[in-house]
């Protein structure tokens, strides 16, 4: 079965960011895109998940300093 690969668009879309914001991410190694050609990025589903968790792992839960 083939990893689902997802256009910048659509992480951008699902993660309610701008799609430039999505491409410094991943220019910035906090997000692993995946180069189809020269000019194509994808990212991985499993990967977008993984950031997902990461990030929501990192939060400080509300009331503690």
């Amino acid at each position: 079965m083939p990893k689902e690969l997802l256009t910048i668009e659509q992480v951008a879309e699902e993660l309610q960011l701008h799609p430039d914001t999505v491409r410094r991410y991943i220019r910035e190694r906090k997000l692993v895109g995946v180069r189809i050609s020269s000019t194509v990025m994808r990212v991985r589903r499993s990967d977008l998940n993984k950031f997902i968790q990461d990030r929501s792992t990192d939060k400080p839960e509300q009331g503690q300093s």
